[in-house]
């Protein structure tokens, strides 16, 4: 029982850390953009693929490293996550290439795929049932945690040291979980019997992902429209061919006939879209607009994820509780209020009212995303709990993704080619004011999916062994 106790805190320990980097480079460099983007001279829609083709990679490689992980272990492939992740950040510090920047990024998000993809099976494989709401939330809350101090971090970093410290702190940081997960973590115990992977449908997906991601940056081309609506035609085609194989990537028949697993991960995609780009878009405002220092941004960009770490373990230990639909529908509420307040910011818009509605929208968040993975984690055997914790982090990453896909393509659209710093102060704030509305009405049409699931603690009949 000793032992069992020790191996239980050594995994929550690895993959707790895990879950912080991720977002933490994530959010410390979207503080960094504007010297980013003053660095290598590149204009706005350049400089969104700093951050979309971490996004994009996470993205295509989430749903393959789920049934890899499956089939070959979720530890291992955790491990061989942690040594392409630190690879590759280590690369982005030392490239003096704005495309091989974006290119390290995108290869540094195959690692963070196959951490992100194997990170909560593997805590489902260690705690028991009962235990379940409160490791989860203790996971998220790290995430929330690396969110939080990301942007202070980041700005700290970026103002003394320049942007490229982010990363070597980034890597420094990897390095740490990978030595310690190679020498702790131990050997898998569940794997999927007599399953393995549809190479097809994952090449038909991440081709479809990468026509709609790159098409919506060059939206306002001719290019850009036929890229968006060959990736519509492919996600159609996958999605056919995904009914028909033997051992799908995408799990079609589960989201078929199991309800709360189904409308649990679409509640999950549209609460990131509609959340996603916030520090993207008020990292810029404030950094243009209210002309502060990437120091004093990241200070103020802080109040959402802190709150949102604070809350989280708690939402977790409730959902174990009371049903986790009502916790995630009311928290999906309040983010959707929370935007909406954001599209009215404006030049003159005080410092305390920007912190106010950020740490208002970081309870909703919080109250949201810890019962939300409780369910999704919950509501499938845990020889599928690599799939289930891959489809959890792909509907996380493609919402972000989306997040940014909208916010890219609405740039597009405003500032025709132009970087941030050369439009004016009223056409940026015209177009965010565009973005945070959109932003508002997706969330609002999300509390359906959240509220409509049906209960995690008394419908047996929609958990799939």
């Amino acid at each position: 029982m000793e032992k069992m106790a020790r191996t239980q805190k050594t995994v929550l320990l690895v993959v707790t850390l895990t879950s912080f980097i991720g977002p933490f480079i994530i959010s410390s460099v979207n503080i960094a953009l504007p010297d980013i983007e003053r660095y290598f001279a590149i204009d706005a829609i350049t400089l969104s693929w700093v951050i979309t083709s971490f996004l994009l990679s996470s993205a295509i490689f989430l749903l393959p490293m789920g049934k890899w992980a499956d089939i070959k272990g979720v530890k291992s492939i955790f491990k061989q996550g942690t040594v392409v992740f630190v690879v590759f950040t280590f690369l982005c510090a030392i490239t003096n290439s704005s495309t091989i920047l974006i290119v390290a990024r995108f290869l540094q998000g195959v690692g963070a795929a196959m951490l992100m993809a194997t990170g909560p099976a593997i805590l489902i494989s260690e705690f028991p049932v009962n235990q379940r709401g409160r490791v989860l939330g203790i996971n998220v809350a790290a995430v929330y945690i690396g969110l939080s101090v990301g942007p202070l971090v980041g700005g700290f970093v970026t103002y003394y040291f320049g942007w490229q410290g982010i990363f070597w702190i980034s890597g420094m940081l990897g390095l740490s979980v990978m030595l310690v997960a190679f020498l702790f973590l131990g050997e898998d115990k569940h794997k999927a019997p007599q399953s393995r992977m549809d190479v097809w449908g994952a090449i038909i997906y991440m081709l479809a992902l990468s026509c709609l991601v790159y098409g919506s940056s060059k939206i306002t081309s001719l290019q850009g429209q036929i890229l968006i609506g060959l990736g519509v035609l492919l996600i159609i085609g996958f999605l056919f061919y995904q009914t028909k194989v033997s051992f799908p990537v995408f799990p079609t028949h589960l989201f078929r006939i199991n309800k709360l697993f189904a409308y649990s991960n679409a509640a999950a995609l549209i609460n990131y879209s509609a959340t996603f780009a916030i520090v993207f878009l008020l990292s810029l405002y404030l950094q243009k607009i209210q002309h502060y220092s990437p120091r004093e941004a990241g200070s103020i960009l802080i109040a959402q994820p802190v709150v949102m770490a604070l809350l989280s373990p708690l939402a977790g230990y409730l959902s174990d509780r009371m049903e986790p639909r009502i916790l995630a529908s009311a928290g999906m509420a309040i983010c959707s209020l929370g935007l909406a307040l954001l599209a009215f910011i404006g030049a003159d818009t005080s410092t305390i009212t920007i912190i106010g509605i950020l740490a208002f929208i970081g309870i909703g968040f919080a109250l949201f995303s810890s019962p939300n993975m409780n369910t999704i984690m919950s509501s499938v055997d845990k020889t599928k709990s690599g799939l289930a914790s891959g489809m959890a982090a792909t509907m996380r990453v493609l919402g972000q993704m989306a997040s940014m896909t909208i916010a890219t393509a609405i740039f597009a659209i405003f500032f025709k080619g132009e970087s941030v710093e050369g439009v004016s102060d009223l056409l940026f704030i015209k177009s965010i004011h565009y973005a945070f509305l959109a932003f508002a009405f997706i969330c609002a049409g999300g509390i359906y999916f959240s509220m409509a699931r049906g209960r995690m603690h008394t419908d047996n009949e929609n958990r799939i062994d």
